[in-house]
């Protein structure tokens, strides 16, 4: 047996003990408060749901940056953070910062969407099955640009599903390409 979980001999890595938490805003502590029980509890793993388009939810990232701060040692995850809604340069951006300020406690799962009408409703794109595939790799692609620690050049995106670039005086970028892959060129702006 393993600190923090049991190892399994079919799966060679821990299995960690958890929680789902539904995110309710009333009462407005409840989520948080279930989190610090299951902390203290001495569970692995607390997540909440990412439906932005649920009026009785919390903003579930912000809900994780709460209850990292009122957590010891608990991680913790959006199960799992809503795609569509969550623009994968910022989303990388935002967990980075999180997991960097809670002592690397945060998970990232990605959910390609399945809500449309609660995505649309929320300003965000409807996608086919086929689409959702495609943008769920090009924000694979993005994100681990964007965690790409040996790289400090500014990411710059080409994808048909994710369009940002770097302004034209930004310093030397590496290019993502939509297929999925990892930095493909790298070009000096100017």
């Amino acid at each position: 047996m393993s600190p923090g979980g049991l190892s399994g001999p079919d799966h060679g890595h821990d299995l960690l003990f958890g929680t789902f938490v539904t995110p309710t805003n009333r009462p407005v502590h409840q989520a948080v408060e279930q989190a610090v029980v299951a902390d203290r509890a001495g569970l692995d793993l607390v997540t909440f749901q990412d439906h932005p388009y649920v009026a009785k939810f919390h903003d579930t990232q912000t809900l994780l940056a709460f209850a990292a701060a009122r957590t010891e040692r608990i991680r913790l995850a959006a199960n799992v953070t809503n795609l569509p809604l969550r623009p994968p340069a910022v989303l990388a951006r935002s967990i980075a910062t999180l997991d960097q300020l809670s002592g690397g406690r945060i998970e990232l799962g990605l959910g390609a969407g399945a809500f449309w009408d609660g995505v649309v409703a929320m300003g965000g794109p409807r996608r086919t099955p086929g689409e959702s595939i495609e943008a769920l790799e090009e924000a694979i692609a993005v994100i681990r640009g964007i965690w790409d620690a040996s790289d400090s050049s500014v990411l710059s995106v080409r994808g048909s599903t994710t369009r940002s670039s770097a302004p034209s005086a930004a310093p030397p970028r590496r290019t993502t390409s939509a297929s999925g892959s990892a930095p493909t060129s790298r070009a000096s702006c100017g």
